[in-house]
């Protein structure tokens, strides 16, 4: 596995994950993707409005 990867495990009520992985088949992505996506959206809007992040390796 990839270091840069980190596995994580998210407890979500069954119905909103269900519509969530209904949203991502019809956005083409899998469950795992389109949280990605998310994640990714949402951290570029919390920079844009309060300045980059800075993560020391």
């Amino acid at each position: 596995m990839d270091d840069k990867l980190l596995r994580y495990t998210l407890r979500v009520d069954r119905v909103l994950f269900q519509k969530f992985r209904y949203i991502a088949d019809a956005e083409g992505r899998s469950a795992n993707k389109e949280i990605e996506q998310y994640l990714k959206r949402r951290v570029a809007e919390y920079e844009r409005e309060n300045g980059k992040i800075s993560i020391e390796p």
